[in-house]
């Protein structure tokens, strides 16, 4: 549909000034004409006086969002005194083994550049019992951690460096062979083990990548022979809370 362009000459019965040229009455009552057109075709003047209201009402809700979206991003600057938590999965190595992981970890920020939390990171991996896999156990460590980033606030890239005390829980390994045609299953419980993490790695924006190594103490299951319960681990995740990086 061709929408006719309006003069100030065609505009007869509509507010004007003095020059001839249309108030702003008249500009106002000209848009909703030429709006209405444009989105109704053929419609009734209540359908067209109804859309126009939704038009209004969506243009304003439209609005109070962006609004709100651009105050929240100025506002959640990294800063002190700030709370944040943090989400990461990944793929977890242990000795001749591997696994996946799952991890949170609620942080304070105790400076602009330095944090302390709380994570909470369980494991599921398959370890060696010498020379034979055993099946998959789960274990589930606890961990005070501290990280300090190399960033001033100036950009969204900040790189960090880290590491934490805690315990782990083990879960009990099993593993089943087959000795002339036979199989047989054993089984060896664990007990759980003090130990830390150190890790590196960066955060973009509010998404993280790290490369954490756990060290955990062996379990020793007969005189010289032992299963390593440390394991290395590589995840990606992102924070929610504690603004981004860039001011």
């Amino acid at each position: 549909m061709i929408v006719p362009k309006l003069h100030p000459s065609d505009q007869k019965g509509y507010p004007s000034d003095q020059k001839g040229h249309p108030s702003i009455e008249g500009k106002f009552i000209l848009a909703i004409i030429v709006t209405c057109r444009i989105i109704n075709r053929g419609a009734t003047p209540f359908k067209i006086i109804t859309n126009f209201i939704k038009l209004l009402i969506m243009k304003k809700i439209v609005f109070v969002f962006l609004l709100r979206l651009a105050v929240v991003q100025v506002s959640q600057a990294q800063e002190k005194n700030k709370f944040r938590v943090g989400l990461d999965a990944g793929y977890a190595m242990p000795d001749g083994g591997g696994g996946l992981l799952l991890a949170i970890e609620p942080k304070y920020n105790i400076a602009d550049n330095m944090n302390v939390g709380l994570r909470i990171e369980s494991a599921a991996m398959a370890k060696n019992i010498g020379p034979t896999e055993a099946d998959l156990t789960t274990s589930v460590s606890y961990s005070g951690t501290f990280d300090y980033y190399f960033n001033s606030g100036s950009s969204s890239f900040a790189p960090f460096v880290g590491g934490g005390v805690g315990y782990s829980t083990l879960g009990n390994l099993s593993s089943t062979v087959e000795i002339e045609g036979i199989q047989a299953s054993a089984e060896l419980e664990v007990d759980g083990k003090f130990g830390g993490l150190l890790r590196a790695g960066f955060e973009v924006g509010k998404f993280r990548l790290a490369a954490t190594y756990n060290l955990i103490g062996a379990t020793e299951f007969a005189p010289g022979a032992e299963v390593k319960n440390s394991y290395f681990g590589i995840s990606l995740g992102f924070y929610l809370g504690g603004g981004k990086w860039k001011k």
